[in-house]
């Protein structure tokens, strides 16, 4: 993740005043802690993961940026597994950062976790410029096409493609 987009990625959690954050990928943690410095300070930030071994570098790298351990719940397990589990409406953030071959699922299970009002973004929708790429693309380069497409066309959303990083797709829910 680049700094602009984790710089990003905090000002967008102030800015719907999260209290709740889901984020599907934890990777080693880096975008985790740009949200919770984003975050209220009664936030917590549940994140889910399919390597227990990322997760438990994500919690020390947590607490190494000063974070207490309730300020973070990791779930491990595979994010389509997880999401069906986690409470309609009660998230003001989704992050999604997970296998972009399943991102069109993730936007379907975002809208039913986020609030009214509450904010997806999903990270690397440029995938390095192979978006706009006219020629033959791999399969996660197609599904986030289709995101593309259908995050633009809802009406259930209000979009914008910020160009951080290898570029940040955000939408509001109505």
């Amino acid at each position: 993740m680049s700094p602009g987009t984790g710089a990003a990625l905090g000002m967008l959690a102030a800015t719907v005043d999260a209290k709740a954050v889901a984020e599907i990928g934890t990777g080693t943690g880096v975008s985790g802690i740009h949200l919770l410095h984003g975050m209220r300070p009664d936030g917590v930030l549940t994140t889910v993961d399919p390597d227990p071994e990322r997760q438990q570098f994500a919690r020390t790298a947590f607490r190494a940026a000063g974070f207490a351990g309730n300020r973070a719940r990791f779930i491990p397990g595979r994010a389509l597994d997880v999401l069906p589990r986690l409470a309609d409406g009660g998230y003001d953030l989704v992050f999604c950062d997970g296998d972009r071959t399943e991102c069109i699922d993730y936007l379907a299970e975002s809208l039913r976790l986020l609030r009214p009002g509450g904010l997806v973004c999903f990270e690397g929708v440029f995938a390095d410029g192979r978006t706009v790429d006219s020629g033959p693309q791999p399969v996660e380069v197609l599904r986030l096409r289709e995101l593309l497409r259908a995050v633009r066309e809802s009406q259930d959303l209000v979009p914008s493609l910020l160009p951080v990083g290898d570029g940040l797709l955000c939408a509001v829910k109505r």
